[in-house]
């Protein structure tokens, strides 16, 4: 995944080097953002927070995250369709 912190919306907006594009409102400060991707991706695949753990980039815009009960096929497949 590819995150944009501070944009005006929170949404996914597209993809970016053939990964995800999520734009989230809160700043990259203190684990903010990271806290805020989680609690967005939740709510979007509806599954509980606790099932959703950052594995890399922590400090960078690059992240992989691993959604416990999901494929990746499943996820990306769930959150594109929002584009549409």
């Amino acid at each position: 995944m590819r995150v944009h912190p501070g944009a005006k919306h929170n949404a996914i907006t597209g993809t970016h080097d053939g990964a995800l594009k999520i734009s989230l409102t809160t700043p990259p400060t203190d684990g903010r953002a990271n806290a805020a991707l989680i609690a967005f991706l939740s709510e979007r695949l509806n599954v509980p927070r606790a099932h959703i753990e950052l594995l890399t980039g922590a400090s960078s815009r690059s992240k992989t995250l691993r959604i416990l009960g999901s494929t990746a096929a499943e996820v990306e497949t769930a959150l594109l369709t929002d584009l549409a």
